[in-house]
């Protein structure tokens, strides 16, 4: 059993749509003296080369589930390297400044959602498959829990909100 809804694919071919709309903002729009790093153009160059030969790879056996857990391990990573700057500038700084709590509460309502899902599923089928049988989403998850329910300090919350 593949445990992949068909809101799975939604999801992916949504964040696919709107990182190229992302992208070509960056592309388009005047960012002042502001630079894409060169790290960035490396990463991102180096994960694109990646789904190529990984695309190349799969087409002639067919193999479109393992080029799909692959692309969903790139999704996790580059995840993960997209949280990594603003968690150190967050401790480094001791402030949350620039952090949009906009995109934290999202974060973890998707990734909250994700874990219900999983568990749903997984008591309706008696089986555990939905979390390890689509590692993806289970690391995606957790991904989100870390960066914005750990990392993110309850002062940032409180301030927000206006909770003294």
């Amino acid at each position: 059993m593949i445990p992949v809804a068909a809101n799975d694919v939604a999801f992916s071919i949504h964040a696919v749509l709107l990182t190229v709309f992302t992208l070509l903002q960056v592309l388009i729009y005047d960012r002042g003296n502001q630079n894409v790093s060169k790290s960035c153009i490396l990463i991102s160059s180096a994960t694109w080369a990646a789904a190529l030969v990984c695309l190349i790879v799969a087409w002639p056996k067919l193999s479109w589930l393992w080029l799909i857990s692959v692309f969903n391990t790139i999704q996790v990573v580059m995840t993960a390297i997209k949280y990594i700057p603003q968690a150190f500038m967050n401790f480094k700084r001791k402030s949350t400044v620039g952090w949009s709590i906009g995109n934290i509460l999202l974060d973890l309502t998707g990734g909250l959602l994700n874990f219900v899902q999983m568990a749903v599923q997984s008591v309706d089928q008696n089986t555990w498959v939905n979390f390890y049988g689509n590692i993806g989403k289970t690391l995606l998850s957790l991904v989100y829990f870390l960066f914005n329910g750990f990392l993110s300090p309850c002062k940032r919350i409180t301030t927000v909100f206006q909770i003294h």
